[in-house]
């Protein structure tokens, strides 16, 4: 079967709520059960995506539950769960976030790092619109199209991520690797914290520091891990 013919069947049961993107050969669809009122959402892609065949396995707070995976003839279809709410992007639209509700934002993201790396994931774009906040405030870390396992190769081979987020190596100069994602965690706590990139204002004091040392270009002098960066951020309280 086909992508298309797969999500076609789905209109059987289901009905389309909204487009929420759609790119590069890649689809998200919002989709309700037509007796039950529920929301899903259905991405389509080209190529299967290691990540979602993975979180169909885990269960996380700060991850989307994966439903299920399927492999069709000229892609992947994947069934996730709905999160109602908001993302950072658009919480920050009326304002910056203070310490405390940034870190415990990113505490969040890093739970959610951690799990992924624990199985060889890496992410490669944590970003503001990539982290949802939902009616309850549970931290969602979501859209896994860019991730790729880790692996021994030299450096990567496919450019990925989000220009001002993506980490020096994944423009080629070496291999992704769970440093990747702390280099892009501390560019979204300074967004955070200033509105802007570490590159024009860098968050003030100890906020600052923890900044500089995620976003070194060496992977060696960044935090080793999402649970180092983790305690860092418990280390201090900004008044």
């Amino acid at each position: 079967m086909t992508v298309e013919g797969y999500i076609k069947g789905l209109f059987d049961t289901y009905s389309l709520v909204s487009v929420l993107s759609e790119k590069n050969d890649c689809c998200v669809l919002r989709i309700r059960n037509k007796e039950l009122g529920k929301d899903m959402v259905v991405h389509s892609f080209p190529r299967s995506v290691a990540a979602y065949e993975e979180l169909c396995r885990i269960t996380c707070e700060n991850l989307p539950m994966i439903y299920d995976v399927i492999p069709l003839e000229d892609g992947q279809v994947v069934l996730e769960e709905f999160i109602d709410g908001i993302t950072v992007a658009q919480v920050m639209e009326s304002g910056k976030y203070k310490y405390l509700g940034a870190r415990r934002v990113l505490k969040g993201v890093l739970n959610a790092l951690t799990v992924l790396h624990e199985r060889n994931l890496v992410h490669r774009d944590v970003k503001p619109e990539n982290v949802v906040i939902d009616k309850n405030g549970r931290v969602v870390l979501i859209d896994f199209n860019a991730s790729r396992r880790i692996s021994a190769a030299s450096k990567d081979t496919v450019v990925m991520g989000t220009v001002g987020y993506a980490s020096p190596e994944q423009l080629g100069v070496a291999q992704s690797d769970a440093r990747t994602d702390i280099y892009a965690a501390g560019v979204l706590l300074n967004v955070m914290l200033t509105g802007k990139h570490p590159s024009e204002q860098i968050a003030k004091g100890r906020a600052g520091g923890i900044v500089r040392r995620c976003t070194q270009v060496n992977p060696n002098d960044r935090y080793p891990t999402a649970a180092k960066l983790a305690e860092a951020l418990n280390a201090f309280h900004l008044r």
